[in-house]
């Protein structure tokens, strides 16, 4: 996923593998894959923010009540603006774009044999089983 992910995003962002975000002063989440705008010192500094963050990928197989009911909020809270849930269990993808209020105004889901593309991150196009292997 990490090359696949890198290939396709090439120069128009930075791949990061569960690596921090920082929302606030007191929550760094850790999502298993995030799409930063570019950076010449690729963020040595200081962890993304969400003024960085283009899209967020959450794995999910055992962890998708928490990614659902814990995560996500935190993330549309924070104005990621495109958070995408890997549902290993049924074999689908769950797009979530336009945070509004603490919630993403729209959600698709994506189900093995179709397509995906970013909404953020135009040049982020793939089938869903190249997602789940």
């Amino acid at each position: 996923m990490t090359r696949l992910l890198t290939a396709l995003v090439g120069d128009q962002g930075i791949v990061d593998v569960q690596n921090p975000i920082r929302l606030n002063n007191r929550t760094e989440p850790e999502p298993d894959f995030a799409v930063s705008k570019p950076r010449a010192d690729f963020y040595a500094d200081h962890h993304p923010t969400p003024d960085d963050v283009l899209l967020v990928i959450e794995v999910s197989d055992t962890t998708l009540k928490f990614d659902r009911q814990i995560k996500l909020p935190l993330y549309a809270k924070a104005g990621i603006p495109e958070v995408w849930t890997v549902d290993i269990t049924r074999k689908q993808v769950i797009c979530h774009t336009r945070p509004e209020d603490g919630t993403y105004r729209a959600v698709e889901t994506v189900k093995h044999g179709e397509t995906l593309s970013s909404v953020v991150v135009p040049v982020l196009t793939l089938k869903v089983e190249d997602v789940l292997g």
